[in-house]
């Protein structure tokens, strides 16, 4: 079950996890929606955030657009666990980083500016940490959209659009770091961050209209912590399929009902082989099995080998580096 009772913040979250208004007072305008306020809407979002239920209210941003990333992984000894997820999560480009259940146990997201910065967090990460880290970069997506309805058993997730990055500008990259650490929860928030950039608010909102009609913003609105909400059995399952079978296998795995991200990634030859990948974000590991089940009975993963990876500790998950911090705006 999720664990929002009140009536009032399960719309909040179930209805405003993206399209969030680009208006002046989006707060005022959500309030209005709902009956309410709009000090009540923003201090429900606020007491939400300090009780960690949502990140922020900002956006979210297509792989390979704005800035660089890649999926890694490291083999930590058992007695290091902590000592070398404190390690990872001390790179300010590490914005994902969870501990799954196989002898690559620690996994995490690294983002950057470009592909070079991400280069010299991995190589810090396996310096500091004496391991081998994995690096397994994105191919393509099928899903990355992720959501969670409050009021449903699956997300509500629409299709997917290919981004045009031809739609970047300059100034942009600055505008969307501020939008994926999140906005204030105040009246006129877009006021408030074009304040911070010293920009005009008019043509921040357009930017932020033109990003998010390109698909440079996959979403913006709420962005929730699962395991907070009830989502506390989620499991990453890999799937080992030659390259050409991706391509019907991947839209296949994305549209099967409880899957909630899918991606191909490259392989890493003689140590890991996987190259599609799920995930199965659920309140109970016989839920996420059952996801998994029907999963496995597509024509298109039929007697596919497949690995499956529970998640059982969050050590870090913020908001994508696309600015080195010492730049950004």
């Amino acid at each position: 079950m999720c664990h929002v009772t009140d009536p009032v913040d399960r719309a909040l979250l179930d209805d405003w996890q993206r399209d969030f208004p680009i208006t002046d007072r989006p707060f005022l305008g959500i309030a209005e929606q709902l009956g309410l306020t709009e000090s009540n809407v923003i201090a429900r979002l606020t007491r939400m955030r300090s009780a960690g239920r949502i990140t922020r209210v900002g956006a979210t941003v297509a792989p390979g657009t704005a800035s660089a990333s890649t999926l890694a992984a490291v083999a930590a000894p058992e007695d290091r666990i902590e000592q070398v997820a404190a390690q990872i999560g001390a790179e300010p480009g590490v914005n994902h980083n969870y501990q799954r259940e196989d002898d690559w146990n620690l996994w995490f997201v690294a983002t950057g500016p470009h592909r070079a910065h991400v280069d010299a967090t991995l190589a810090r990460i396996g310096a500091r940490t004496g391991l081998r880290v994995l690096d397994l970069p994105l191919v393509r997506p099928f899903n990355v959209d992720l959501g969670f309805r409050m009021g449903a058993a699956t997300p509500r997730v629409p299709a997917r659009r290919e981004a045009d990055i031809s739609a970047l500008r300059p100034g942009d990259k600055d505008l969307l770091q501020a939008l994926t650490t999140g906005l204030e929860l105040v009246r006129a928030p877009y006021a408030a961050l074009a304040s911070e950039l010293k920009r005009d608010t008019g043509e921040v909102m357009t930017r932020i209209h033109a990003l998010h009609g390109a698909g440079i913003i996959t979403r913006l609105g709420v962005i929730v912590r699962h395991r907070a909400l009830g989502w506390s059995a989620n499991a990453m399952v890999v799937w080992d399929l030659p390259s050409e079978a991706i391509a019907s296998a991947g839209p296949a795995l994305a549209g099967c009902p409880g899957v909630t991200l899918c991606y191909e990634r490259r392989p890493v030859p003689g140590v890991w082989p996987y190259r599609l990948y799920s995930m199965i974000h659920a309140r109970s590991r016989s839920e996420a099995m059952d996801v998994l089940n029907r999963a496995t009975a597509l024509p298109q993963l039929a007697s596919v080998p497949h690995k499956v990876l529970f998640s059982t500790r969050c050590f870090k998950q913020t908001g994508a580096l696309i600015k080195p911090r010492e730049k950004a705006a």
